[in-house]
Order: C-alpha cells, then structure tokens, then sequence
C-alpha cells in the first residue's frame, strides 16, 4: 500500500473539512472530485459558484457535493472582516482595507480555518508560496513553542530501501533561505515531529553538508555542525548527526566508513538541507529523476494546518496534500 492510500486511510478515521481556495484551476476542480468520490474529506471551494460549476462541468468533474462560498455573498463576511480588523488594526490595516482583503478567495480561506469554519487548508496550484504563507502568518500565527515556520517535502522513493522504505522528509526546501544554526537547529526539530506525526515511525534526522564528521571546513559546515549540538541539547533523545555528506547519511556502507558507530549515518529518513538551495535542488533532482513522490511543501510551525502546492502540481499531487492536511488536522 502506498503511503498516500495510507494517509487517505487515516483521514476516513474522523473526517476533516479543508478549504481550497483556487476554485477556479481545473486542476483543483479534477482533485475535488477524486477527494469527493473517495471520501475521505470534506472540500469547501471558494469563489463563484456559478463560474466554478461551468468550469467543473466543461470538464467532466463532479462537485456537487463540495460546499461552495463566495466571499462576497457569505453571511460570514462582514464577522471575517470584523475578526481580520482586530488581528492587524495595529499593523495599519483599517476597516476598509480589511474589507477588500477578505474578498480575496485566499485570506477568506484562511479566515475560515482561524475561526473554526473548517479544519485545514490547501494553496499554491497558481499562487506562490509567500501568497499562500503571508496570510497564514498574519492570521493564524505561529504554533505554540514554535521559534519558526519552516516547509518540508515529504518524499517517496520507489523501489527505495533507504530512509524508512523509501520515504523521507526533506527540509526546509521551501521557506527559510539561508538559516543559521539556531533557525537550522528548529527546523531539524519540526522536521523530526513532522515525520513522526505522519509516517508513525521513528525519526532518524541526518544534518548534511558537503563535509562528514569536519572532513571539509567552511563558514557552512560550521553551521551545521553547531545547528546538530543545538538540536542534541534541545532534544537529548532525538536521534540525530551531523554533519553529514548525503550518502554517509543513507547509505549504511558509506557510513561504516566514513562515520563508524553513529546511530543515525546510513538510516536517515529526515535530510534536513543547509540552504534553500541544497534542499530546493535535492528535492527536485530525487522527483525527477528517481521517479519519486513529493508532496508539498508542507508547512510547520503554524498554528493549524496550512499547506503549499508547487505551481507545476498534478491533480493527484493536489489529493495527496489534502489527505495529509487531513491527517495533521486530527492531531491537532
């Protein structure tokens, strides 16, 4: 069984309502009526009803069972507008400003979940990622004991024996550019809980560089091997190593050599990348070229589930997204 048929299991147990606001994208309507035939959440589309139903029905997807609300003909407007006002009031936004902004599909998406009208939302089929993060940072806000948002790929291999199966987190491949040790060290830390909450199996976090074990010296390998003492004295029981070079941290042969006796090298499942670069390369280099599943980028560290779609997605890479989100919201 695949992981995402496993994910779509999980979510069946107490089914969630997750909104996605780019109704009008037929890759989006084609993921609606998929997640709508298998059941294993509640869709709310929104936009027109009228536009988005001739889309749907131009091309052969069945919505009629996602709610459907426009923003500008929702009974919950003007309380949106209202809560939004008081959130950024002190931010410059006045009531006006927030009556505009709550006409957008996506800042009323989010403001859907900040008030419990759903559970979890999916965004970035034709949004960027900052469009999709920027008003969940302003409107949901951080988790608790959360230092920083940070984004993560989850990955699945075929044919894969490394990393749990074949199935890994890749992180932060989506958000934070260039991390320093502190900011590496919570994301290394997120990434773990990420893994564990979804996969249900141990995190084994590998910290890579171009160096192994001070094999190499520079400004970033500095930095990674700091960011592994902070996470070691943050979290004494994670399992976690660094600095690593890739193959030193998955492949159990090249570990023996190069990093003897660590009880992560060779079994990594959770990559946690340097750089934006490095995790935005790797990610898409494994996609590519080993074929494999990447599901996000899904977001960590905000206070309800949020999550990222690349721009180049597929309606099934929309489905898996929304099965996940279903999933992080039970845990919630």
């Amino acid at each position: 069984m695949s992981f995402i048929e496993e994910m779509k299991i999980k979510a069946k147990k107490n089914i969630k309502t997750i909104v996605l606001p780019e109704a009008t994208d037929q890759r989006v309507l084609e993921a609606t009526n998929i997640i709508l035939k298998e059941g294993f959440a509640n869709v709310i589309l929104v936009g027109d009803e009228k536009e988005i139903i001739n889309i749907a029905n131009e091309n052969g997807f069945d919505v009629s069972k996602a709610t459907i609300i426009n923003p500008n003909e929702s009974s919950k407007y003007e309380e949106y507008v209202e809560a939004f006002y008081e959130l950024r009031k002190l931010k410059g936004v006045d009531i006006n400003k927030a009556k505009e902004m709550m006409k957008d599909p996506v800042y009323f998406g989010m403001m859907m979940v900040k008030m419990g009208d759903c559970d979890g939302f999916v965004s970035g089929a034709i949004h960027s990622t900052s469009d999709t993060l920027r008003p969940a940072l302003q409107i949901l806000k951080t988790a608790p004991n959360t230092k920083l948002v940070s984004a993560f790929f989850l990955m699945v291999v075929p044919n894969c024996e490394y990393g749990e199966n074949g199935t890994f987190v890749f992180s932060d491949c989506g958000l934070n550019p260039n991390p320093n040790a502190e900011e590496l060290s919570e994301i290394a830390i997120s990434s773990a809980k990420s893994f564990e909450q979804l996969v249900g199996k141990t995190p084994r976090v590998g910290m890579l560089s171009f160096s192994t074990y001070g094999s190499a010296k520079s400004e970033s390998t500095e930095k990674v091997t700091q960011a592994t003492q902070l996470v070691k004295e943050k979290m004494p029981k994670l399992l976690v190593d660094g600095e690593l070079q890739l193959d030193a941290a998955i492949i159990p042969e090249v570990a023996n050599s190069k990093a003897p006796g660590s009880k992560v090298a060779g079994n990594a499942n959770t990559l946690i990348f340097p750089n934006l670069d490095a995790g935005n390369i790797g990610y898409k280099l494994t996609q590519r070229l080993a074929k494999a599943e990447a599901y996000g980028p899904l977001c960590q560290g905000i206070a309800k589930p949020v999550n990222d779609l690349s721009r180049g997605c597929s309606a099934q890479d929309i489905v898996g997204v929304v099965a996940i989100t279903a999933v992080q919201a039970q845990m919630m």
